[in-house]
C-alpha cells in the first residue's frame, strides 16, 4: 500500500511561524445550547506557544489551567478519528494535525456548521454520518448464495485493491460537510463523503448492488446534481482524498448510462 501524509492547515498568521515563548490568542465560540441563559460569544485566553504545540495540545492546556467547562472533542490524537474537526481560522481542520504557530499568534476557533452543536466546539458528526449511511445503505451487500465454508474469498486484484483503500480512508470527520456550500442550503444533501461512499461500494466485486441501485440513491439534487462545485471539500479534506474526482467520474457514468 502506498504510504498518505496528513496536512496541516496550510494558512500563516500574522508574521508567519512563532517560536517558543511567544504569546498566543485563542478566540473560542461559546455556547451551550442545553444552557437556555448561554449566549453565542466569543471567549479569549492566552497561552504561551511551547515546541510542537498543536492546537489539540493547546486546547487541553486552557481546559486543564484556564477554563475547565470548555467542551471539545478528541480520541486518537493522530488524525485518524476525525473527533477533532472544528473550524480554524475559518477554515475546517483537524486540531490535532494543525500546529498553532502556522496558525498564530491570533487564532479563532468555531464548530462545525452543519452538524448539530453539543456544546462550544463540540458538534454530533456521529449522528449526521449515522443517518447518510442509513440513507445510502453506505455498507457491502453480499450477492445471495450459499456460502461454502471450505472456500477462501476470491482474490481481489492488487490494483483494485489500492484503489478501494484510497477511499476508505476517509475518517468521517465532518471537515468536507462543513466547507460545502450546498450542504448549507440543502439539509439533506449527502455530501463528499456520501458520493465517496457510494463510489468505494461501486468498486467492490463483493457487493451485489448494480450501477442503476448506486446511482437511484445519489441520483438528483441531493446528491451529484445538487453539489456545485466549489471545490471546498477537496480543499478541506485532512486526507487529500480524491473527491471531487471521484463526484466527476459518477457524473460521467451516470451520464453515459442515460440518467439526468
Amino acid at each position: 500500500m502506498s504510504e498518505h501524509k496528513i496536512n496541516v492547515v496550510p494558512r500563516k498568521g500574522n508574521g508567519g511561524a512563532l517560536g517558543a515563548g511567544q504569546k498566543l490568542k485563542f478566540h473560542i465560540m461559546r455556547f451551550n445550547p442545553a444552557d437556555p441563559a448561554s449566549v453565542p460569544h466569543l471567549q479569549t485566553y492566552e497561552l504561551e506557544q511551547t515546541a510542537g504545540m498543536t492546537l489539540f495540545i493547546a486546547l487541553n492546556e486552557i481546559r486543564e489551567k484556564l477554563d475547565p467547562s470548555l467542551q471539545f472533542d478528541f480520541v486518537c490524537r493522530a488524525g485518524i478519528c476525525g473527533s477533532c474537526a472544528m473550524v480554524i481560522n475559518g477554515r475546517p481542520g483537524l486540531a490535532c494535525r494543525t500546529l498553532a504557530q502556522d496558525v498564530g499568534p491570533e487564532i479563532t476557533l468555531a464548530p462545525l456548521p452543519v452538524f448539530e452543536l453539543i456544546g462550544d466546539l463540540s458538534v454530533n458528526t456521529g449522528k449526521w454520518m449515522r443517518a447518510m449511511s442509513e440513507r445510502l445503505e453506505a455498507w457491502c451487500h453480499l450477492k445471495q448464495q450459499e456460502v461454502d465454508l471450505t472456500r477462501l474469498e476470491e482474490r481481489m486484484d492488487p490494483d483494485l485493491a489500492e484503489q478501494i483503500f484510497e477511499l476508505d480512508r476517509c475518517i468521517e470527520c465532518g471537515c468536507c460537510v462543513s466547507a460545502c456550500g450546498t450542504a448549507r442550503m440543502r439539509e439533506d444533501f449527502i455530501g463528499a463523503v456520501g458520493i465517496n461512499k457510494i463510489a468505494r461500494f461501486r468498486l467492490d466485486p463483493r457487493d451485489a448492488r448494480s450501477d442503476a441501485e448506486y446511482y437511484d440513491v445519489i441520483g438528483d439534487d441531493d446528491g451529484v446534481f445538487g453539489c456545485m462545485s466549489l471545490l471546498g471539500c477537496h480543499d478541506v479534506c485532512p486526507k487529500d482524498l480524491p473527491l471531487q474526482t471521484q463526484l466527476a467520474f459518477v457524473r460521467r457514468k451516470m451520464a453515459a448510462q442515460g440518467f439526468k
